[in-house]
């Protein structure tokens, strides 16, 4: 009987720590959060997500450091960067270094956050020429084993025809999916949960960011940063919009907290997460 109950206690031991790990691999951070405690110590940032018990990042800057030494102190924290930044004009014109970056930082996944325009002036020709810069450069990162996403901002959701730019771009992705920063999707007046049911295959990636209560919603890409809050204590569905993530099977969802309070909202943001089914 007694070892009949050591092996009942075993098993339930694996669960939970299975439980917990699967957690910790959904669950990363965006670097950009911590931008300017980087600025005064990079050691002391890289240990306070380990703290954390965060695993996974998305990055790709070195905050100034050289970066051997910086990849030397993400692997003394048990961080592993497993996507990185580009910009657009990398993307357009050295597509081959931004295979190289990823690759030396053993990163999976490619995202782009911004296409550059005119001020408000974004329209179909720059979507079109969007488009034709990610498919272009994400087949050359889908035969080097990466994945490329791009991550709308909200002026993408501009009326086009009977939808909107960014369905123009979902339909013509060829070769790129998106990342979803559900925070500038609602921003831009569109809800994250409807558009993840719209494109259930599209969005491979997920920026998990809250919006205080009240704030003026635009389509422009531009908020004051002081509206992110800890997550489930603002105006959007982060509780539904995890849960179908889950079930579309999306692996990696970061939190981005780009607010002054970012310190100590994280861990409740963690604590919040834990808590949903």
């Amino acid at each position: 009987m007694k070892k009949l109950q050591v092996l009942w206690l075993l098993l339930i031991g694996i669960f939970f720590f299975g439980t917990t790990n699967v957690i910790a691999q959904e669950v990363g951070l965006q670097l950009y959060s911590l931008r300017n405690q980087f600025k005064e110590d990079v050691p002391s940032t890289l240990k306070l997500i380990n703290d954390w018990g965060i695993t996974v990042l998305e990055g790709g800057d070195t905050y100034g450091m050289p970066e051997e030494k910086f990849k030397g102190l993400l692997a003394k924290n048990n961080l592993k960067v497993v996507s990185i930044g580009a910009g657009f004009e990398d993307l357009a014109n050295t597509p081959e270094e931004v295979v190289k970056k990823a690759k030396s930082y053993g990163a999976t996944y490619v995202m782009c956050a911004w296409i550059p325009h005119d001020g408000n002036n974004f329209g179909i020709e720059d979507t079109k020429k969007a488009v034709e810069v990610f498919n272009k450069a994400g087949k050359l990162l889908r035969k080097n084993g990466l994945k490329l996403a791009y991550h709308a901002h909200g002026f993408e959701f501009r009326p086009y025809e009977d939808g909107t730019l960014f369905d123009y771009m979902a339909e013509n992705a060829d070769y790129f999916d998106f990342e979803m920063d559900v925070y500038w999707v609602h921003h831009a007046g569109v809800d994250p949960l409807k558009l993840l049911k719209k494109y259930p295959s599209k969005f491979i990636l997920m920026h998990l960011k809250d919006m205080e209560k009240g704030t003026k919603k635009d389509n422009t890409g531009h908020a004051d940063v002081e509206t992110n809050v800890v997550l489930g204590t603002g105006e959007v569905d982060i509780a539904g919009v995890v849960a179908e993530a889950k079930k579309l099977g999306i692996k990696y969802m970061f939190i981005e907290d780009e607010c002054s309070r970012v310190v100590a909202q994280v861990p409740k943001s963690l604590e919040y997460l834990k808590g949903l089914k």
